[in-house]
């Protein structure tokens, strides 16, 4: 597939999608989490995400999951910093 053929349109919706979806899910598990203890949230969220991040980097290069690769990591920073907002 050439530059040219790149479909940014669905592409980019497919990433926004996907980084809304896994924002609003990191925001509400990590607040569940903080009523539990604080500490909990934070190590469940760095093993949840350390453990996911090299499957899913691996998949930037293949031509429609690329887009759940961006939007994953553009939703998983939305949701940590929403919940940063949020915490206090």
């Amino acid at each position: 597939m050439t530059q040219s053929q790149t479909p940014w349109g669905t592409g980019v919706t497919v990433s926004v999608f996907v980084a809304a979806l896994t924002a609003v899910a990191i925001v509400v598990l990590t607040l569940g989490l903080l009523r539990v203890h604080p500490l909990l949230a934070v190590a469940l969220n760095v093993v949840a995400v350390g453990g996911l991040a090299p499957t899913v980097w691996s998949w930037r290069s293949r031509p429609v999951w690329r887009w759940f690769v961006w939007g994953s990591g553009a939703g998983v920073a939305l949701g940590w910093l929403a919940t940063l907002a949020m915490s206090h």
